[in-house]
């Protein structure tokens, strides 16, 4: 029975796509023999260049996820303090 090394392996998430052919921004396959720049752990860019500029992209994205998750904590603050205050508002009957 033959054995594969990890390196082998198709990737779980895309089995017809090999993991290092491709720069993931652009696209431009990467051959056997050029350098191969990694970010993230196992994403390939064909140039440094590549690798910046998702790397900004990531950061970008980062930040308006935080403004995002901050927009709804507020709104949610904003109508669990609307909820409290018309609760207190309720009159008792004499």
């Amino acid at each position: 029975m033959a054995s594969a090394f990890f390196f082998d392996a198709e990737p779980l998430c895309e089995p017809s796509v090999p993991a290092l052919d491709a720069c993931a921004l652009c696209a431009k396959p990467l051959g056997r023999d050029s350098d191969i720049f990694m970010y993230r752990g196992d994403t390939p860019f064909c140039s440094e260049e590549c690798r910046h500029e998702q790397m900004q992209l990531d950061v970008i994205r980062a930040r308006q996820a935080a403004r995002s998750a901050a927009r709804r904590q507020q709104q949610y603050s904003a109508r669990a303090e609307s909820r409290h205050q018309e609760s207190r508002k309720v009159s008792v009957a004499t």
